[in-house]
């Protein structure tokens, strides 16, 4: 994923701005592995393999995301609530 992606994105959940955390690159900058919080709701969205994952919360499986979570350091942060549904 190219990092000025994130311009042109926003949380499905109620289309606020998103931050991104990177976790690893390519060698060409582009985006392999991280993930977008919500700037008001706090939802987390992953990317993985430069694709990001943004369902909303009724079509998420977030038995599969909670591995790369805790992976990212994650546990224990306000957004992972979602996460124990």
């Amino acid at each position: 994923m190219k990092p000025e992606t994130i311009e042109k994105l926003c949380c499905p959940f109620d289309k606020s701005d998103l931050n991104l955390d990177i976790v690893t690159r390519d060698p060409e900058g582009d985006i392999i592995e991280g993930y977008f919080t919500c700037k008001d709701c706090q939802r987390v969205y992953p990317i993985v393999r430069g694709l990001p994952i943004m369902n909303p919360d009724e079509y998420r499986e977030f038995h599969l995301e909670k591995p790369l979570y805790q992976k990212w350091g994650l546990k224990g942060r306000e957004d992972f609530r979602l996460l124990d549904k």
